[in-house]
């Protein structure tokens, strides 16, 4: 069976404004190839040698980072911009939900322009009677469709677009995170007609970077980065592939943070103002900018954060083992000694601080290099990003070595509760409750 979509070592390339243009187009018909007078800095990729098809009847999702071509193959498929090489074919009519609403017109009424925004997408003049009066509900504007265009909300415009889009009745639709149009009541309408359009076998592509739609929605996935294709085929793999490389590319970024951190600090403490203690409550805390300082009689030589593989990590999962790592050296012995640690969100709120005199180890005493380890059993956090104080100091909170806000980890979870904390939970229905897990 003939695919409904299909790219054939598809490149596209753009070109990159440097300042120098051609003064005419005569002039740059003249050259003959404006591409190929083009040094290769004024040029980039969108995609390189892309291949891909889609059955009729099928669903695929594409995901990627931002600038990783997926919006470029939309509008390949769409026909709103040429291959530089390669092929693209399309059975079927074609509905577009990329830039809603692209030809409408300002000045004059929603009800004038559902009738031509219909007629540009393929309908004839009685097809759009036939469905205006079910666009106009859908898009939930029946009390202004006779009211000017730019008299609407960006929301009121975007609904209408996506109304008349979606009632082309394509046999092929092409989405690109268009599901922000509305509140989360016409985000379900809008979810309701894909899962219509794939009952009645349309194919649909769909550019998205919800992930969890496209392993819900869509019968295959497709993974591009930096113009190329990655993966493709069972979503769950798919994805599961692509968080992986994300993670990856997160890792590295956190990791040469800490590293600049390190490195600017130099093994230098400065001296503290006064002592500051790890426990102070989240409010003081919160007034204390990030640095270091201390007397410097006991530093902190490294900080190092260990995951469950017993490998240093900035990522970590929710529920997952957890070691903060401290490399510690004493300029000489000392025997007044504590060690703290506190974890903060991203916007400061303290989660947790504790240190080993609140816990009652009495007899520390530090000589020469040492190796301190935090370990939690269980990091149970929600998804975000958060911030590690780590210090070492008096009982009487004079700070020999005081780390503040230098260190950044990032909990990963499926799951999207609120808060900070995530406690071990279960729920419990009596037997009157039937629900059931999602798939």
């Amino acid at each position: 069976m003939t695919p409904a979509i299909e790219l054939t070592d598809v490149t596209k390339i753009y070109r990159r404004y440097g300042g120098r243009q051609f003064s005419t187009l005569k002039s740059a018909l003249l050259r003959r190839s404006i591409l190929r007078d083009l040094r290769p800095q004024e040029t980039f990729p969108a995609l390189r040698s892309v291949s891909f098809s889609v059955p009729r009847g099928q669903t695929l999702g594409v995901i990627g980072r931002n600038g990783s071509g997926k919006s470029t193959a939309l509008k390949l498929v769409a026909g709103i911009t040429k291959p530089t090489s390669g092929t693209v074919r399309v059975q079927g009519r074609i509905s577009a939900l990329i830039e809603l609403g692209a030809g409408f017109h300002p000045e004059i009424s929603g009800r004038e322009n559902v009738f031509i925004n219909g007629i540009m997408l393929g309908l004839s003049r009685r097809e759009v009677q036939q469905r205006f009066d079910e666009i106009v509900e859908f898009a939930e504007l029946t009390d202004f469709i006779d009211a000017p265009v730019k008299t609407y909300s960006s929301g009121m415009y975007m609904r209408l677009g996506f109304a008349v889009a979606i009632h082309v009745d394509p046999e092929v639709l092409l989405v690109d995170e268009v599901l922000a149009v509305g509140d989360e009541g016409f985000t379900h309408k809008c979810l309701d007609k894909f899962a219509e359009f794939k009952r009645r076998n349309k194919t649909i592509l769909l550019v998205t970077h919800s992930l969890g739609m496209v392993e819900r929605f869509c019968d295959e996935a497709l993974w591009l980065d930096r113009g190329e294709k990655r993966g493709v085929g069972d979503p769950k793999r798919v994805i599961g592939a692509y968080v992986t490389d994300v993670e990856r590319q997160e890792e590295r970024l956190l990791s040469a943070g800490d590293a600049r951190v390190q490195r600017e600090s130099g093994g230098a403490v400065h001296a503290a103002e006064g002592p500051v203690e790890v426990t102070s409550s989240a409010v003081d805390m919160a007034q204390v900018p990030e640095g270091r300082w201390g007397s410097g009689q006991v530093q902190i030589s490294d900080v190092g954060l260990i995951g469950d593989a017993q490998q240093p990590t900035h990522i970590f999962h929710t529920g997952e083992a957890v070691t903060v790592r401290l490399a510690v050296r004493a300029m000489a012995p000392v025997t007044d000694v504590v060690f703290g640690v506190g974890i903060f969100n991203a916007e400061g709120l303290c989660v947790y601080g504790t240190n080993t005199d609140i816990e009652e180890y009495d007899s520390l005493a530090v000589a020469a290099d040492a190796q301190v380890d935090f370990h939690i059993e269980a990091l149970e956090l929600v998804e975000g990003t958060y911030k590690l104080d780590v210090a070492v100091h008096k009982r009487d909170g004079a700070p020999y070595d005081y780390h503040r806000l230098l260190y950044t980890f990032r909990v990963k979870s499926r799951l999207k509760d609120v808060g900070v904390y995530r406690p071990r939970h279960r729920w419990i229905f009596s037997p009157t409750v039937t629900y059931r897990l999602k798939p």
